[in-house]
């Protein structure tokens, strides 16, 4: 699709402009930091700058493609990430205040340099929750990160720069990270795709960590073709980062095209019906109808599995910050303090049931992988509500908006399944909401494929938002 302004294009489309020469590395990268400036002041998305760098990348791609060298698969793609990654030159703040004090990092992360390597251009570091303990884009140091469809609203957290930029057309896609959900949840609220690998396909090496045992890192981009990509070139082995998976990555690209055909699809039942707001069911039931699923499935007590996520969540978080919460507890967000401090003082005892746990429910749900290849369910229970909003009733049941969120991501996360985030727009609807496409371990392709097919179908989609002046 040709673009006025390429800058609105795809990442794949960008690159295929650029690899054809009729835009390029300097004009996309300018473009973007154009947007940046325009646009950042009414969702505050970004909390680091990069021109110079991408404009230097920039130019290094533009004399390779005069010299008539072939392009790498990203060449001149601007993107930018979640300020929890390293980039070299810059302090990684994790969204704290403490960590702003750092010295600057010495090198890139490892899909920072994965993404050089691929040609992609930097623009900037994003606006986070702080140490991702977040699911609402709030943050205490920075400012609130604003919805780009409603800039009244939440964009979603702990990934809400990451969200927010892409929705807005800053940047075609962005690097963000998931614990709980800090990928799908700002991919619901903004409005756009999002992956969520399984546990130890992406480095994590070069990340300012939340929780070692649930963090992942992945991508937001506004198509499911543009995240097949991404995956295509961040995927693989990096000794770097001790759970990344000696497991091979076979390219997801070549195989989008098959949709899904001879997937055995069905909806998650149970939990995943429980707690949601109107537009979350009616979501779910917009896929089911589009792909023509008629079969339910239960993973086995995902209540249990995502109150043994939490657990394990605070207790890991606040082993992490321990000291800082000995030594500077006011620099922290007093809601992310308070948290962790909660998280200090869990049993151990609590601690490793939730790890037996854990185990318990790996096998439970490989057990239902055996009769279905995709699985869709909610990824929020709601539209994005409010900034400042406190609580909000589910199930009938008034509830803080803060941990509730994350209700139907947490137990995917917990066990480390890949997941996309495919965004809606129901019918009248001013607000995007996402639902979850959950593969089996390492079978991203199959989620992959079947996110493809809803956008193929015009079932979901990924525009830009227009924000108001």
């Amino acid at each position: 699709m040709q673009h006025i302004n390429p800058l609105q294009g795809t990442a794949t489309e960008i690159a295929q402009m650029v690899q054809r020469g009729e835009v390029s590395a300097d004009d996309m990268a300018r473009l973007s930091l154009a947007a940046i400036e325009a646009i950042d002041p009414r969702i505050n998305a970004v909390t680091d700058i990069t021109a110079e760098r991408a404009l230097a990348e920039a130019e290094a791609i533009d004399a390779a493609h005069a010299r008539g060298e072939p392009l790498p698969p990203l060449a001149g793609v601007p993107y930018a990430v979640k300020n929890l990654y390293d980039i070299e030159g810059l302090p990684t703040r994790a969204g704290s205040r403490i960590n702003r004090e750092r010295p600057a990092a010495t090198a890139d992360a490892a899909l920072v340099s994965r993404l050089k390597a691929a040609g992609a251009l930097l623009v900037g570091a994003l606006n986070m929750g702080e140490y991702a303990y977040d699911f609402t884009g709030e943050n205490a140091h920075d400012g609130a990160c604003r919805n780009p469809h409603d800039p009244a609203r939440m964009a979603g957290g702990s990934s809400s720069g990451s969200g927010a930029a892409v929705a807005a057309g800053m940047v075609p896609f962005a690097l963000a990270s998931d614990t709980n959900g800090s990928i799908r949840v700002p991919s619901s609220f903004c409005g756009t795709f999002g992956l969520k690998p399984t546990f130890g396909r992406f480095s994590r090496a070069g990340t300012f960590p939340f929780v070692a045992s649930l963090d992942h890192l992945g991508p937001l981009a506004r198509s499911a073709e543009d995240l097949a990509l991404l995956y295509d070139v961040l995927a693989g082995h990096d000794p770097a980062d001790p759970a990344s998976a000696r497991k091979a990555a076979p390219p997801v690209t070549p195989v989008l095209e098959r949709g899904a055909e001879g997937l055995r699809l069905a909806i998650a039942g149970d939990w995943f019906r429980r707690n949601a707001f109107p537009e979350a069911t009616a979501a779910v039931e917009t896929v089911a109808a589009a792909l023509g699923i008629t079969r339910e499935v239960v993973l086995p007590e995902a209540e249990r599995a995502r109150a043994s996520a939490y657990v394990i969540s605070t207790s890991e978080g606040a082993a992490l910050h321990l000291e800082r919460l000995q030594t500077r507890a006011a620099d922290f967000d007093p809601d992310t303090r308070d948290r962790f401090l909660a998280g200090a003082m869990v049993p151990a005892a609590w601690a490793n049931k939730a790890q037996r746990f854990r185990t318990w429910f790996r096998e439970a749900v490989k057990s239902v992988f055996e009769t279905v290849d995709v699985i869709i369910a909610p990824a929020t229970p709601c539209f994005a509500p409010e900034i400042g909003q406190k609580t909000f009733l589910l199930d009938g049941v008034e509830m803080p908006v803060r941990p509730n969120i994350g209700v139907y991501t947490q137990p995917l996360s917990f066990i480390g399944l890949p997941v996309v985030a495919a965004p809606l727009w129901l019918e009248d609807a001013g607000l995007p909401i996402a639902v979850q496409v959950i593969a089996a371990p390492w079978r991203e392709d199959l989620a992959l494929r079947v996110a493809h097919e809803l956008e193929r179908r015009g079932t979901a989609q990924a525009p830009i938002a227009l924000i108001p002046a």
